[in-house]
């Protein structure tokens, strides 16, 4: 974004000309038994195109939902097929030119609200089945004005020059020493599935941090966490099978379950995807090198009695006084990547706001009825207990400020 800022950057598609899906190869599963519409199903079920051009109470694909940004904010356009208001006059030219080039049908350029600098990876035969896919669905009448940013954000030209720095135009080009398994993960989460663009940070002028690409952002007050092979933070204690799992479940009973905008993602996109193609993706994600944002000085916070009894009190009956959790019931906190994430976001708005059901794991409830500065020390002592070692720095004023936000 232009600082776009990674609020707007969500692990769903979000699209600002279109959000389209998660590309199934030139190897579609099983493509003899699925039309060029049902691929293009698959693949805007895979890639969430309906949670970010779907309003609150509005009608699906038809645009409307606001997307926040320090200059301003935007709305998603419409995608049914209707010709005045809608992408019905647009040809499969055009949508794959808007993938592509990150230019709309009037050759207008895209704001970085839509992640065009991955989908640009996507191949034409994929683009060409969302086009079949999108065409089909029922025409919805819903004019929508896109751009609502602050001058001189909202002058598309300005994009310019921010592709210039930003934007490697070009279809994803298979890696011949890697296995298909590897360089089918590796065409869906470069590609069209943007894992990148939420789980990197950004520079001030809204770029992917390339050096520290998929190591953590924070994004809608959570923090999207570290996909990378570390040990601490990462994904380096994962195996491609629980990574998988996760992707599917939003769950694995050993490690952590999914919070905020990446249960969205589980439950609206990932769990329809192909077996095959969630243990690809997996494999790619667990081969990236590890990285990580974290101090490699740490230095323990030895001021964690409050919070300790804290956990005692209200925790450890369920998450057990070592963090150990119990398995399909509770999870573990030690070792949680939730936990362990650079920001404590995450788990300051679990203890704040609870956590639902979620694949067998019982639903916690809110602890919002602790003070922020209660809420602060919990959470800075879960992070730095049973081998964790996160920094101490969850703070009362985050936990205010988060008590502000809607509850998603």
């Amino acid at each position: 974004m232009t600082r776009l800022a990674p609020q707007l950057l969500r692990p769903a598609i979000l699209g600002l000309l279109t959000s389209l899906a998660l590309p199934v190869c030139a190897q579609t599963t099983e493509p003899a038994k699925h039309t060029l519409v049902q691929q293009g199903e698959y693949l805007a079920r895979a890639g969430d195109c309906t949670s970010c051009h779907t309003a609150q109470q509005g009608q699906p694909f038809a645009g409307g939902f606001r997307l926040d940004t320090p200059f301003g904010y935007l709305l998603s356009p419409n995608i049914t097929p209707d010709q005045q208001t809608g992408i019905g006059s647009w040809s499969a030219d055009d949508l794959y030119r808007t993938l592509h080039d990150g230019v709309n049908k009037h050759g207008q350029y895209l704001f970085p609200a839509m992640p065009y600098t991955s989908y640009t990876k996507v191949t034409r035969a994929d683009s060409d089945a969302i086009y079949a896919y999108l065409m089909s669905l029922p025409a919805v009448t819903n004019a929508v004005e896109v751009n609502h940013l602050s001058f001189p954000f909202n002058v598309r030209l300005s994009m310019l020059g921010w592709n210039e720095l930003y934007f490697d135009k070009g279809t994803y080009q298979a890696d011949p020493k890697q296995s298909d398994s590897w360089n089918r993960g590796a065409y869906l989460v470069e590609g069209l599935g943007h894992c990148s663009e939420c789980h990197s940070p950004r520079n001030l002028l809204g770029g992917i941090e390339q050096s520290k690409a998929f190591s953590g952002a924070e994004i809608d007050g959570w923090f999207a966490l570290n996909l990378t092979d570390g040990l601490k933070t990462g994904l380096g204690k994962w195996s491609v099978a629980e990574i998988a799992t996760y992707l599917k479940t939003g769950a694995d009973k050993g490690k952590s379950t999914s919070l905020g905008p990446m249960a969205e993602v589980v439950h609206n996109s990932l769990s329809f995807m192909t077996d095959s193609d969630l243990q690809a993706m997996a494999e790619y994600l667990k081969a990236l090198p590890a990285s990580s944002r974290m101090s490699q000085d740490y230095k323990p916070d030895t001021s964690l009695k409050t919070g300790a009894t804290l956990y005692v009190d209200n925790c450890s009956g369920c998450h057990q006084a070592q963090g150990n959790g119990m398995p399909g019931v509770f999870p573990p906190l030690a070792g949680n990547g939730v936990v362990l994430a650079e920001d404590p976001n995450d788990i300051l708005k679990v203890v704040l706001f609870g956590v639902p059901v979620q694949d067998g794991y019982i639903a916690m409830p809110s602890f919002g009825h602790l003070s922020d500065q209660q809420i602060a020390d919990l959470a800075n002592y879960v992070r730095n207990s049973w081998g964790n070692q996160a920094s101490a720095n969850a703070t009362a004023s985050q936990v205010a400020n988060l008590r502000k936000m809607p509850v998603e």
